[in-house]
């Protein structure tokens, strides 16, 4: 039987959505292979070619780095540690074993003995989405952040899911105190506004990367919880629970072979609005200060790092990361919209 999410007339939206997280998850993997920058964290700075227009396009003189080269896999992984060093030029001249060059907004030529360089050393780079205050490569820095926006999403959610999960099946299993109780640990904690509550937990693990990913994942629980709780509540009044519990099955058994089976639907459809929900409290983070912390690239950080850009006529180097965030957040809601009415989830 043809899977009705692949309906295209449907389901256009949602296909779209999936295609785009699909291809934004594999250029975040292989973002060290695919960024023009491939050092870690895209943190080349070039200091005399900072805030240019994207399309801007320069000749550098590149000095190898002699120190020992990492593994491929490393590389992919964390990014090339050991860049060669690479120096903005406007004219270059060679004589003998020796380049004359005038660097970036210099007047004066400097000289560097060839023997040091093997090959080439002169290349030409194009920065297709310009430079940041840094001079860094900003489209090597969205690249690079993709990373972030996904790490948090699905470790946010991994976190959220599992309290979630124990703490609903617990409420709506067990009625009286437990549930009680619960439900007041609910209450006050979807009480109290997300971002202040994350912020809360941030500061009180301390910044960092990982910090970030707990903190989210502790504020995004209550909602798994209240949707499970009502889902348990739901089903541990039909049939085939009461004959579990005729025929002495274990209230473990009865809960984690009989319920969570039949509520995944709605679990589904809550992770990928939460997911959403992950990245945008991450960018909030970040452009408070209080998320990924530099030089490490964040689609937050640089926002926070060029917003007063947006007036002094350079707001590509802040509008392009807070498109990749609306674009990302987007197609997760729009997922999730098309997989409640395929699943036919009930509010």
């Amino acid at each position: 039987m043809r899977n009705p999410f692949f309906n295209v007339k449907k389901n256009l939206s949602g296909i779209i959505s999936l295609v785009f997280i699909i291809l934004v998850a594999l250029i975040a993997f292989f973002a060290y292979a695919i960024a023009p920058d491939n050092s870690k964290n895209a943190n080349q700075m070039h200091l005399s070619i900072h805030s240019k227009a994207p399309g801007f396009e320069v000749d550098m003189l590149v000095i190898p780095n002699h120190i020992e080269p990492q593994s491929s896999i490393n590389k992919l992984l964390y990014g090339d540690k050991n860049p060669d060093i690479e120096i903005p030029i406007i004219n270059y001249k060679i004589s003998n074993d020796t380049i004359y060059y005038q660097e970036f907004n210099q007047f004066d030529y400097k000289t560097l003995s060839l023997q040091l360089i093997d090959g080439s050393p002169i290349i030409h780079k194009k920065f297709y989405f310009g430079t940041d205050k840094f001079g860094r490569d900003v489209l090597s820095r969205i690249i690079i952040g993709a990373r972030i926006s996904f790490s948090i999403g699905f470790v946010a959610v991994f976190i959220s899911l599992i309290i979630g999960l124990i703490m609903g099946c617990l409420s709506g299993y067990y009625s009286g105190f437990v549930d009680q109780t619960i439900m007041f640990i609910i209450n006050v904690t979807w009480s109290i506004p997300t971002l202040l509550l994350v912020i809360g937990i941030t500061l009180a693990l301390g910044k960092g990367f990982w910090q970030v990913f707990i903190a989210v994942g502790l504020t995004m629980w209550v909602e798994v919880a209240r949707v499970v709780r009502g889902q348990v509540i739901s089903l541990k009044q039909r049939e085939f629970i009461t004959a579990a519990h005729v025929l002495g099955f274990s209230d473990f058994r009865i809960i984690t072979r009989h319920i969570l089976p039949n509520i995944t639907s709605p679990l589904i459809i809550i992770c990928a609005a939460n997911f959403a929900a992950s990245i945008l409290i991450e960018s909030g983070l970040s452009f408070l200060g209080l998320g990924a912390q530099p030089p490490m690239s964040s689609w937050g950080s640089m926002i926070k790092d060029h917003y007063n850009y947006i007036i002094l006529g350079e707001p590509f180097l802040a509008i392009a990361p807070g498109v990749c965030i609306m674009m990302l957040v987007m197609a997760f809601m729009l997922l999730g919209n098309s997989l409640r009415d395929v699943l036919d989830v009930k509010n």
